[in-house]
């Protein structure tokens, strides 16, 4: 098992990788300066960097080198940088702040806004195909699963999906089934998407899909567990946005409906449940576990 020191020294270190392989991937030439720079504004507004880091550490798990990981885990927060852009938009959340800075809308308007995200995700799929051509270990069967995975787990049956319901349960009384399918979709399958992308990268078994899967399931549920419990006694500027808006909104969260002690006591049972799934794949000992206690731990 990783140190909590050198984990935290692991997380540094994994974040500076990505973040330095995140410009190289947008298009610059030929592209207006204003929806380059907002494009630019939001990929590099900081971040925990979660999915791509998963991407990565299932590679290193499963005795790959990561390098292979990089344009599938930069694909990925484009995507997951598109949906903040669009989910802090006025007509979804309107929100002013993301990660303590203006929005993208508060700073470029938002039609720029719009076509940003736009943009960020469309490049996500032609750098997908684009930087694996160069890369002769990786099988154009292997390309299309990772694009096909990413289309099914970002899109209508996906997130999409879920930010969907979630605006539509905006007007409704929630019950724990409904929000549970809110977040597995809204949060929880892009997270399995960069799990199983990392698994087709690694040339994982089926039994360790789906374990990854499982894991992904947990840990999605489990992020936004905290994300909820957060937003009631997290501290305002480390989590660089307002605390209570979702009590003030009437929005169901999970502390809503089950009350903040078994809101924990459920997020405990997710992290097990999570890292049961990766003792089952045999890939207990790998980086994996601790980012699970990552989640459960987080403060912002």
């Amino acid at each position: 098992m990783i140190a909590v020191d050198t984990f935290q020294t692991y997380l540094q270190n994994k974040i500076a990788y990505i973040e330095e392989n995140l410009i190289p991937a947008l298009e610059k030439q030929g592209v207006p300066s204003s929806l380059y720079e907002s494009m630019k504004y939001s990929l590099m507004a900081g971040g925990k960097r979660l999915r791509p880091m998963l991407v990565l550490a299932v590679l290193e798990a499963l005795d790959k080198p990561i390098e292979r990981g990089i344009p599938f885990a930069v694909a990925l927060e484009m995507i997951h940088t598109y949906s903040l852009i669009h989910d802090d938009l006025p007509a979804m959340d309107d929100d002013d702040l993301r990660r303590g800075k203006p929005t993208n809308h508060k700073v470029y308007g938002e039609a720029t806004a719009i076509l940003a995200g736009d943009a960020l995700l469309t490049r996500a799929f032609s750098h997908i195909a684009e930087a694996y051509q160069v890369h002769s270990d990786v099988s154009p069967a292997t390309i299309v699963g990772l694009i096909a995975e990413l289309g099914k787990r970002a899109g209508a049956k996906g997130m999409v999906g879920g930010q969907m319901a979630d605006i539509e349960g905006e007007t409704k009384q929630l019950n724990l089934e409904q929000l549970e399918f809110i977040h597995q979709h809204k949060t929880g399958d892009l997270l399995i998407a960069a799990l199983r992308g990392g698994g087709y990268l690694a040339e994982a078994s089926e039994a360790q899909m789906d374990a990854l899967t499982r894991y992904g399931v947990c840990i999605g549920l489990a992020f936004q567990i905290q994300d909820d419990i957060l937003n009631v006694e997290g501290d305002a500027a480390e989590l660089g946005k307002a605390v209570g808006s979702d009590a003030d909104r009437q929005k169901a969260t999970y502390p809503s409906l089950l009350g903040l002690a078994e809101s924990k006591a459920r997020l405990v049972s997710l992290i097990e449940e999570a890292k049961k799934a990766l003792v089952d794949a045999g890939i207990e000992h790998s980086a994996l576990s601790p980012l699970a206690d990552y989640v459960r731990n987080r403060n912002k």
